[in-house]
């Protein structure tokens, strides 16, 4: 089957066909709704390389996650955000391409990949520092949305819980329940998301009046989680609260407690943030705070693709609303 083909049943030319099957301007209701049915009726597939060739535009989305791979399939949250960008690409028909950056050298290879043209746009996800690639892939004039906040700051676009709120709901929680020492396992401290939930952390202590010294670092995994957990309680065996910043570092933490027959919640309480499914299978059950992980995802979509559709006077940011949920732990 030909555009000639086409043409010819519809009764137009074979360039106006070729505007309607590309969306191009310049042609009218009428000779639209002609070619449409002439489509129809031939059963016609568009050459979607060729048709590529004349929009420029490879009908695919690039997901960027700067972590190793193990990790991404690890964690709870990034299957989350997928399903989110997944939902958020419905009835588009735009591809979800999937990549991962773990170095300098693959971050090279990945620039070059995304900025020659095998993308209509990148959303960029757990970005560690001043991570340069979202700003070069601007400047390169690849529409891009971030998940999270970025630390280096700048005009790319982001989506984001609110980090900082939800750190403050934990540690303001605990406070309620009577917690005299209320330490905190927070995330990696070159990731804003880390930041913020400390800081939010730190604004309940001290709106108490209470320490805020009882701080240790973690990366989001279980492992890491435990080693933490371990390092905290070597440096304050007071404490009786723990604020952990991912639900996937509170099970490591809790796994470490019964390990060394603390009672959760009894002798110290958890909190963690994310509310995944980590959380309801716990032992037992965790108190966390609730972020719209899919949200995130399906949020930052419609940001990518409204930027795509060339939207005007779009949002710079966007923060989503998180909120407490309250089990067993705490």
């Amino acid at each position: 089957m030909t555009l000639e083909e086409v043409a010819r049943v519809a009764g137009v030319s074979r360039s106006t066909v070729s505007r309607v099957i590309n969306d191009l301007p310049g042609v009218s209701k009428r000779a639209r709704e002609a070619v449409a049915q002439a489509i129809a009726s031939l059963r016609y597939v568009p050459n979607q390389a060729a048709r590529n060739l004349v929009t420029r535009r490879t009908d695919s989305i690039a997901v960027v996650v700067s972590e190793k791979g193990d990790q991404v399939f690890g964690d709870p949250f990034f299957a989350g955000v997928l399903r989110g960008v997944s939902a958020g690409l419905g009835t588009s028909r735009k591809q979800l391409v999937l990549l991962m950056s773990q170095g300098d050298v693959d971050r090279d290879t990945l620039e070059n990949y995304l900025c020659s043209g095998h993308v209509d746009g990148a959303i960029v996800v757990s970005l560690h520092g001043n991570d340069p690639l979202p700003r070069r892939l601007v400047d390169a004039g690849l529409p891009v949305v971030l998940v999270g906040r970025p630390l280096a700051g700048g005009s790319v676009p982001y989506v984001d819980s609110d980090n900082l709120t939800g750190g403050l709901t934990a540690a303001r929680h605990l406070l309620s329940l009577g917690r005299a020492r209320i330490g905190t396992i927070a995330g990696p401290n070159d990731m804003a998301v880390g930041i913020d939930r400390l800081i939010g952390w730190r604004r309940a202590l001290g709106d108490a009046k209470r320490a805020t010294d009882a701080v240790v670092h973690s990366a989001f995994s279980i492992d890491a989680g435990a080693r933490a957990m371990a390092e905290l309680l070597d440096r304050h065996p007071d404490v009786d609260a723990v604020f952990a910043a991912a639900d996937i570092i509170a099970v490591g933490a809790m796994r470490y407690l019964r390990s060394r027959g603390v009672r959760v919640p009894e002798d110290i309480a958890v909190v963690g943030f994310d509310d995944s499914v980590l959380a309801t299978m716990a032992s037992p059950p965790l108190t966390t705070v609730r972020q719209p992980v899919e949200e995130l995802g399906r949020t930052t979509t419609w940001r990518l693709l409204a930027q795509l559709a060339g939207e005007r006077h779009l949002p710079p940011s966007i923060l989503l609303p998180t909120e407490l949920i309250l089990r067993s732990s705490a």
